[in-house]
């Protein structure tokens, strides 16, 4: 746009910059006095001074002239409806600029600050490749002791002299305030010490973090507690944005951890007195946990310790964790190392920022040693002058300036200016005796905000970048044990890597997990229990239910608040066992007309009424998701009790382990192999020849006396003898089946029952009895998809035995659903009833504790030492053994065989024995008939019946070859008789010779 007049200048302007040109000066009407200005020429198209014009053509002039007038006076009525900005101090790259620090010149932190950065902007200024021979100007303020007030004044003062970055605050608290002023007037704020989390929020965009963040330090304690399997802590803080922040940090930490903050002593942050720490110290020592994580400032660190100390508070048993306060303290002042200081913070485990070595760090350390170190203290405190150590926010106060000096390097280069304006917010200040209506904005401030969080460069902490949120990439901490004089680096907690013992650096790719051994308070290298049960006079509530059945459990005693049973007896041995004393005082649980449910006793535990809870609590997946259990003091699962009948003994038992098809199949191999056999020996071996009726025989014997290894026939082929060996084999394996399985039959009482297992059970429609208020119900349902409406809850072992008499068709049960240990214990005088199957799920008892107890660890560990010594089995044989509903006489009658089974296998040998008399008897007589009926063709006769009996019991008695002797004689003399007569003729012979002739042969 070109504005053209007689008696004023023409400027060429964007139009953007058209508002801003008018400020300048007034309307022609008045008589503009153009006023020097200066303008980016990345905005300005040209400046040029225009005389006044006189030629033929000005009156064509003059009517353009009228026209932009035109224009120019709509675009200022358009621009004085805005607010209105005062721009000032344009510059492309100047030669100074402004940067502010706002320090505590008389704290730890900020008298080492004050020197870094005070080095670093010398280093700066001294060489122009940094800045490209732009200087820094900083203007270091100091907020004394006040981390609020002066700070914020600070911050004003600076506000006023187009500061364009402030270096600090020291204190969070101070960075909150200020942050809100950054917000308004534009400028970005870089911190070197201030770490409460929430600064690098969505609330303050201008605040940077250029050290680690509280965040990342709790993080590391949280792994700490964790590697150590502490479960309880206890914080001590200042009550400011700094403590409270951190701490907040710290529960959520823990929480990822499943461990938590049990009590918090919150102290006043200024002021404070001996005696509010002494009561804050009381407190702590009477609660359970034993582990302190102290989150203080600088100022109250030392006293608090030394205080724990002499309230015997840094003995054996005390775990105290330090932050990066104790660390900062004993690096900046090398003199504690032989002061009596140390003795109050033996064991003590602190934290310290890491930052890697380096050639440049090792040169400023040595010339902090030489020359800087010399500055401290000279206008203000003499006894910190040379011995004054250079601390880790040091090293980190020297890197802000350099990553300030780099983001403004990277501003310029990109085109940013030095543009400030006056709020016109502020307009209402104007004349106030702050002169508040002075502070400018920058108007680049978030560009330049943009180049500090782009910066990407080494420093003496090593690598400098920012995430998003304008905190530091990488953090890491250094673990230190305090021992001795000294301090000793016990590990590495890193972000991505948690604890190691990495040597070189966190991030170093052979690491090891964990820390190196602790020397804890009270110099003792043995890792502290954490807990122990408070010394305040509190006795445990401990929850016990008023059952009104299986009172071996637990019981009431009558006429006191006393309780009995296994499960009470079992809890005392165990607490008896602890290293402390556990004082207990059991609170009854229920009305003693019903059982109550355990759901709603741990219930009520989690709601605070009791500290633990005693009884047969079944530990179930559910119930752990509330409360904590101990490890189980005794096995337990589900099991189906039903009605049984016991089935009568058969005397066909023995031909039950083989199925008919086997019986038929072994036989037929017995007779197959004996004929293989005789095949294959008969043309080798004479006890395989013979007679058919022989050999026929032979093979039955042979094959079926392999079964009791009594075969007398020897084989002599190869074949043979290789088949053999086969069938042998063979008939062992049938044999060792047979007896096995015979003697389970004979021996295993055989129970007879409806129901058939939990399978059968759940397919059916009968309804199922369950103990009320057990978790039994909920398995069913939940579990075995029952349908609520079969199931029938009972409350006592008499009103089980009625249900499962009456049976599913007379309103009772079918079977009754429970754990085992009822079960046992109610079947002991029972004994119509039995248990079906097997257990269906494999669970325990167990003690209930609130979640994260450490008194649960303490108490497992008693009760496995309870197991290790007999002392769970001898409280289980006090109440769980019991006389059964048979004596010992009727269980070993029980186990004897008798006549029952297996008189069977008798009859059949003695119908096998008469079977074999009467043949032979019939054979005998059938040869002696035969005999006697050839003696009669040769006259021989008896004189009564008793001489005959005797004739046949001496031919009974008569070998078979004697007998056939005896025929060949006869038929010999009989032959030679005939040959006699034939030849001499007829032979008389009278009875007399026959007589003497049989009598001499009986």
């Amino acid at each position: 746009m070109t504005i053209q007049t007689r008696q004023y200048d023409i400027v060429f302007v964007e139009w953007r910059l058209l508002p801003q040109l008018l400020t300048i000066g007034s309307y022609p009407s008045s008589g503009l006095i153009a006023s020097p200005v200066t303008l980016s020429p990345m905005k300005v198209s040209s400046v040029r001074t225009v005389m006044p014009d006189y030629s033929p053509c000005g009156h064509a002039q003059s009517e353009q002239h009228n026209m932009n007038k035109v224009w120019l006076l709509v675009l200022m009525m358009f621009y004085n409806s805005l607010p209105i900005k005062t721009i000032s101090n344009v510059s492309a790259r100047p030669s100074t600029i402004n940067i502010g620090a706002i320090l505590s010149f008389n704290s730890t932190i900020g008298r080492v600050a004050k020197v870094a950065i005070e080095a670093a902007v010398d280093d700066i200024n001294s060489n122009p490749k940094v800045l490209s021979g732009t200087k820094l100007n900083i203007s270091m303020l100091d907020t004394k002791s006040s981390p609020g007030f002066l700070g914020i004044v600070d911050s004003l003062l600076l506000m006023e002299k187009e500061t364009v970055a402030i270096i600090g605050p020291q204190f969070s608290v101070m960075a909150h305030v200020i942050s809100h002023i950054a917000n308004e007037m534009q400028v970005p704020i870089l911190s070197f010490a201030a770490t409460d989390p929430t600064l690098t929020s969505l609330e303050f965009p201008y605040f940077v973090r250029t050290t680690q963040s509280d965040l990342n330090q709790m993080a590391a304690v949280a792994d700490i507690v964790d590697h150590f399997q502490w479960r309880d802590v206890i914080a001590i803080f200042i009550d400011d944005d700094h403590g409270r922040n951190g701490i907040a940090a710290l529960g959520d930490k823990l929480a990822e951890k499943h461990s938590k903050i049990s009590y918090k002593a919150a102290l006043r942050p200024d002021q404070l007195t001996t005696d509010e720490i002494n009561n804050a110290l009381f407190k702590v020592a009477l609660m359970e946990s034993r582990v302190i994580v102290l989150h203080v400032t600088l100022h109250f660190g030392l006293q608090v310790l030394h205080l724990a100390q002499s309230h015997e508070m840094m003995g054996s048993g005390y775990v105290w964790i330090a932050t990066d306060w104790l660390s900062t303290i004993l690096d900046s002042d090398p003199s504690l190392s032989t002061s009596a200081t140390m003795n109050d913070m033996q064991g003590v485990i602190t934290l310290r920022m890491y930052t890697p070595e380096s050639k440049n760090k090792r040169n400023f350390t040595s010339r902090w040693n030489r020359n800087l170190s010399h500055n401290i203290g000279s206008d203000h405190d003499h006894n910190h002058g040379p011995s004054f150590g250079l601390n880790m926010f040091g090293l980190y106060a020297y890197d802000t300036v350099y990553v300030l000096a780099s983001a403004l390097d990277a501003f310029f280069n990109s085109g940013g200016t030095l543009s400030f304006s006056n709020d016109s917010n502020l307009n209402m200040l104007r004349g106030d005796t702050l002169h508040l209506d002075n502070m400018k904005v920058f108007v680049n401030g978030s560009m330049l905000l943009q180049k500090i969080l782009e910066v990407n460069i080494t420093g003496l902490t090593g690598n400098i970048m920012f995430d998003s949120n304008g905190n530091l990439m990488n953090p890491s901490y250094e673990i230190i044990n305090v021992i001795g004089s000294g301090i000793r680096r016990i590990g590495f907690w890193s972000e991505s890597y948690g604890l190691h013992t990495g040597v070189e650096s966190p991030n170093h790719s052979n690491l090891r997990k964990g820390l190196y051994g602790v020397i804890w308070p009270g110099q003792t290298t043995h890792t502290p229990r954490g807990w122990v049960f408070a010394s305040n006079g509190r006795r445990l509530k401990v929850g016990v239910p008023l059952k009104i059945s299986y009172h071996e459990l637990v019981s009431r005693i009558k006429g006191s608040d006393m309780f009995a049973g296994y499960c009470i007896d079992v809890f005392t041995a165990a607490v008896e066992l602890l290293p402390y004393s556990v004082p207990c005082k059991y609170i009854p649980v229920g009305d003693g007309k019903t059982n109550p449910t355990y759901t709603d006793i741990l219930h009520k535990m989690t709601e605070g009424d009791f500290d633990a809870v005693v009884g047969d609590i079944t530990i179930t997946t559910n119930r752990t998701k509330i409360v904590d259990f101990t490890q189980p003091y005794s096995e337990s699962g589900l099991v189906v009790v039903a009605p049984i009948m016991k089935l009568k003994a058969s005397p066909w038992a023995f031909l039950r382990p083989f199925a008919p098809m086997m019986w038929l199949v072994t036989g037929v191999f017995f007779f197959v192999v004996g004929s293989v056999v005789w095949i294959v020996e008969r043309r080798f071996n004479d006890d395989f020849r013979g007679p058919a009726k022989k050999q026929f025989v032979t093979i039955l014997w042979f094959s079926f006396s392999t079964m009791f290894s009594t075969h007398r026939e020897k084989t002599v082929s190869t074949l043979g003898r290789l088949l053999l060996i086969i069938w042998l084999f063979v008939v062992m394996i049938l044999n060792s089946s047979y007896t096995s399985s015979l003697t389970s039959i004979l021996t295993v009482e055989q129970l007879s029952s409806s129901v058939k297992g939990l399978e059968s059970l759940a397919t059916s429609n009968d309804r199922i009895g369950y103990l009320r208020g057990s978790f039994s119900e909920n398995y069913l349902t939940q579990e075995l998809n029952i349908h609520r409406s079969r199931l029938v809850p009972l409350n006592s072992p008499s009103e089980y035995e009625k249900a499962l008499k009456d049976g599913p068709t007379n309103g009772g049960v079918a079977a009754i659903v429970d754990e085992r240990a009822y079960m046992e214990i109610f079947l002991e005088m029972r004994c119509e009833f039995g248990i079906i199957g097997q257990e269906f799920t494999k669970m325990g008892w167990g003690f209930a504790f609130p979640r994260d107890s450490p008194l649960a660890i303490d108490m497992s560990t008693a009760i496995l030492k309870l197991s290790e010594n007999g002392g769970l089995q001898r409280i289980h044989d006090k109440w769980l053994t019991r006389s059964s509903c048979r004596s010992e006489e009727e269980k070993q009658g029980m186990d004897r065989l008798d006549l029952q089974s297996f008189w069977g296998l008798f009859l059949i040998t003695g119908i096998a024995c008469f079977v074999s008399l009467f043949c032979y008897v019939f054979q005998m007589a059938y040869s002696y008939r035969k005999h006697y009926s050839k003696n009669n063709n040769n006259n021989v006769q008896f004189s009564s019946r008793s001489a005959r009996l005797r004739s046949f019991l001496s031919f009974v008695k008569e070998k078979e070859e004697e007998d056939k002797c005896s025929e060949n004689r006869i038929k010999k003399e009989k032959s030679s008789s005939r040959r006699v007569a034939h030849e001499d003729g007829p032979l008389d012979l009278d009875d007399s010779n026959v007589g003497v002739h049989v009598e001499n042969d009986a």
